[in-house]
């Protein structure tokens, strides 16, 4: 058999030629996507705090937003406590090469509607500047949908602040929908 007869003739032929262009170029760095190398999942420590922060921060919403020290503001580690103590929260660290690369949190609701369904909130998605663009992104939410998975949630939901236009694309290629406007409120 020669590979036109094992992809199935001519179309399957240049869809092989096309993956293996895929691979190529991906394996050289010229594209996005594939699976991440040496990337592990862990739920976070006290120790791991100060890169978590730093993720926080390394964004132009979060420089606005976050006061990550030195020290850490008080707040932070009460915040790491109540997360850590919730055994319905769970804080996240993706490792890349032993390195935190990236963190998220994942809060598991139940609720009435649905029938009663647990939901999987996704919140504080971060990579760090130098990783993103390379897949993280896309194995830390098929990492985070899997385990809300595996809590009986029926459905994971996310918000995204609506400057981050590429974010939302982002989301949206994962199969998630803007189904709802989010409304939030300082108080």
């Amino acid at each position: 058999m020669n590979i036109i007869q094992l992809t199935g003739g001519r179309k399957g032929f240049h869809c092989l030629l096309f993956v293996l262009e895929k691979i190529r170029k991906i394996s050289s760095g010229k594209e996005k996507g594939g699976a991440m190398p040496n990337t592990s999942a862990r739920r976070a420590h006290a120790d791991d705090l100060p890169a978590i922060l730093d993720l926080l921060a390394d964004d132009v919403l979060g420089r606005e937003r976050e006061n990550i020290g030195p020290p850490p503001h008080p707040d932070y580690l009460d915040a790491f406590q109540a997360i850590s103590d919730d055994p319905n929260q769970f804080l996240a660290v993706f490792e890349v090469d032993g390195e935190i690369a990236g963190c998220l949190q994942l809060s598991f609701i139940p609720g009435l509607s649905r029938q009663g369904a647990w939901r999987g909130q996704i919140e504080s998605v971060r990579i760090s500047s130098g990783m993103r663009g390379a897949g993280l992104g896309r194995e830390m939410i098929t990492w985070a949908v899997d385990m809300c998975r595996e809590r009986g949630c029926r459905l994971v939901q996310l918000a995204s602040d609506k400057t981050r236009r590429e974010a939302a694309e982002f989301y949206r290629s994962l199969g998630f929908v803007a189904s709802h406007e989010g409304f939030k409120r300082s108080i």
